[in-house]
């Protein structure tokens, strides 16, 4: 039985992530932690000879050869603990790097590969804020752990078998003290820290996702004229975060106060028992500066590791969504060792197909079989609600089917790859959507190895050569942010020249036209009739003016096709679905030109 990701510890899940990616670069850690502890094995050595210097001083003229070897080793050991802490940063330095950038476009990868439910359920803001958040922690997490934790923990162990080696009570009560330490500041950190961070970083990527959301729809903002209610909006998410954010920081605050104070409790103690050994002539001077380096090493170890206990758990709560979704299933998968596609004729089978969406109790599709044959120029038409963009986005294979299947050209589409699939399906949204690219490039998507010739080409194919002829840098003007510096009707035009160009043989057109003035229209009407000769053509029509010269008609309602045929034929029909619709839309259209 597989075993829920949320339910696990936030910390296990995190080191898990963390350490699967170590293990792709075995030289780069192993270089790491090898300089790790010997650099760490020299700072625990030190005091020794910094004691033995001290006896030897105090012995006289006598202990000179003694006190200038000693000096000497503590160069020689101190130049070796520079060159091994360089090693240290180097392989850090590459380790993380290598990471970060996997991360990043692994990431990118799954998100670009997730469901279509997935991106309509998730604000792309606050995804981009969680991979940043994420990748930026795991540079943190990579020094926490190596740089930081490893020698702490070394230290504090070998500090404390020496002391111990030497004088047992003393090595007794810094194991004590330095467990306690420990064990309260995982506690802290754990159970009291951890839980008000967590909601901050929700908060965080909500945030994150509000301004994108509200930047984004900034021309709808100034529509009507809600600048204000917006800034309120913000100004309420902010506070939110903001009260999350210092309830955390005052929390980890608290832990540190705490740390210090028991800090404060372990000095007294180490510095008491020093004193007594002294007293009892158990210790030499030297014996007593070596006591003195080896706590002030332990001290300064142990306070750093308050700060790097709270450092963990602050990458792992900003690595924490990340692996979230790492862990999630992808919605709609390819079949390991999925063929791609391959596609002639373009001929389009559904056979008893049912699908419901994720949530709904009562199925959109149900048993529904259709055959389009090659070449066939299909219109879809019916009320919203009724199974038309349901079925374009099961052709292209967005969502999976319930049961039944889906073929073209014989071929399951759920056996191949999708992106071989979606190759072969071009599509001229209602909406169209651009990168903020150059015109060049956003007509070229399809078909990235297209010259500019073909470029060109398809643009007057598509009647947008001229309007882009006239832009300050022609085909190199970038577009904006989804295509927004330009106007609805020329998004149009240049996303019927991307599927021009695309060449694919099955077209999909939902409403290609209605962004369009009407001689525009009438040029693009033409250039839709030269493209769908020989290709596999659905045309979604919420204008039954778009389907009147295709091959067949298919009305449906409720995810069922309740009539078919051409348009002169249904027209015809006395109380038919689609007759309502036409004479709907032309006494319309007759009332509109009235008042006009």
């Amino acid at each position: 039985m597989a075993v829920d990701q949320n339910t696990q510890n936030p910390l296990a899940r995190v080191l898990r992530f963390t350490f699967a990616h170590w293990r792709r670069h075995p030289l780069a850690v192993t270089v790491a932690i090898g300089a790790v502890v010997s650099s760490t094995a020299i700072d625990v050595v030190l005091p020794i000879f910094a004691g033995r210097m001290v006896d030897a001083i105090a012995a006289g003229g006598g202990g000179f050869d003694a006190a200038l070897t000693a000096l000497l080793t503590i160069v020689g050991l101190g130049i070796v603990y520079v060159a091994l802490r360089d090693t240290v940063f180097r392989a850090i330095i590459r380790l993380t790097t290598r990471i970060m950038q996997a991360m990043t476009q692994e990431a990118f990868w799954r998100v670009q590969r997730f469901s279509t439910d997935w991106h309509a359920n998730s604000f792309a803001g606050a995804t981009v804020r969680k991979i940043n958040r994420g990748t930026w922690a795991m540079d943190l997490l990579n020094d926490v752990i190596l740089v930081e934790l490893l020698p702490s923990v070394l230290v504090l162990l070998g500090a404390t078998a020496l002391l111990a080696a030497r004088w047992p009570i003393m090595g007794v009560a810094v194991a004590f003290g330095v467990a306690l330490f420990l064990l309260l500041s995982l506690i802290l950190v754990l159970r009291y820290v951890a839980p008000a961070a967590r909601l901050a970083n929700e908060m965080d990527s909500k945030l994150g996702g509000n301004l994108a959301d509200s930047i984004g729809c900034n021309a709808v903002v100034k529509t009507f004229g809600a600048e204000r209610r917006e800034d309120a909006f913000i100004a309420r998410t902010v506070e939110i975060w903001r009260s999350r954010t210092i309830r955390t920081w005052h929390r980890g605050t608290n832990s540190g106060t705490t740390q210090n104070l028991l800090m404060v409790a372990l000095n007294g103690m180490v510095l008491g028992i020093a004193l007594w050994l002294w007293s009892r002539g158990q210790a030499t001077p030297g014996d007593i500066t070596y006591v003195l380096g080896t706590y002030a090493l332990i001290h300064g170890y142990l306070r750093g590791v308050g700060m790097h206990v709270r450092n963990l758990q602050r990458a792992v709560n900003d690595m924490e969504e990340l692996v979230d979704f790492m862990d999630q299933p992808l919605g709609v998968e390819d079949r390991p060792g999925a063929p791609e596609i391959a596609v002639a004729a373009g001929r389009i089978d559904l056979d008893a197909v049912t699908f419901r969406y994720q949530g709904q109790r009562d199925p959109i599709y149900d048993d529904f079989s259709l055959a389009i044959a090659p070449g066939e120029k299909i219109g879809l038409v019916g009320h919203s609600g009724s199974g038309k963009s349901t079925f374009v986005k099961l052709v292209q294979r967005l969502y999976d089917i319930d049961g039944g299947a889906i073929r073209i050209d014989g071929q399951d589409i759920a056996a191949v790859t999708q992106e071989s699939l979606r190759r072969q399906i071009a599509l001229v949204p209602q909406e169209p959507i651009l990168f903020h690219r150059s015109l060049a490039e956003n007509i070229a998507y399809g078909r990235p190895e297209a010259t500019l010739e073909q470029i060109i080409d398809a643009a007057k194919q598509a009647y947008a050569h001229d309007f882009i002829e006239r832009l300050p840098q022609g085909y190199q003007t970038p577009v904006g942010e989804r295509g927004v510096k330009l106007s609805g009707g020329e998004r149009q035009r240049v996303a019927l020249a991307r599927a021009i160009l695309a060449d694919a043989p099955v077209l999909i057109l939902d409403e290609a036209t209605s962004s369009l003035d009407s001689v525009s229209e009438s040029l693009i009407q033409a250039a839709v009739e030269k493209l769908i000769v020989g290709r596999t053509t659905i045309i979604v029509a919420h204008r039954l003016s778009t389907v009147q010269k295709v091959d067949r008609i298919l009305v449906f309602d409720r995810g069922r096709i309740v009539e078919q045929g051409t348009h002169a034929e249904l027209v015809k029909r006395e109380g038919g679905h689609y007759r309502a619709l036409f004479e709907h839309q032309a006494m319309g259209l007759i009332d509109g030109q009235e008042a006009a």
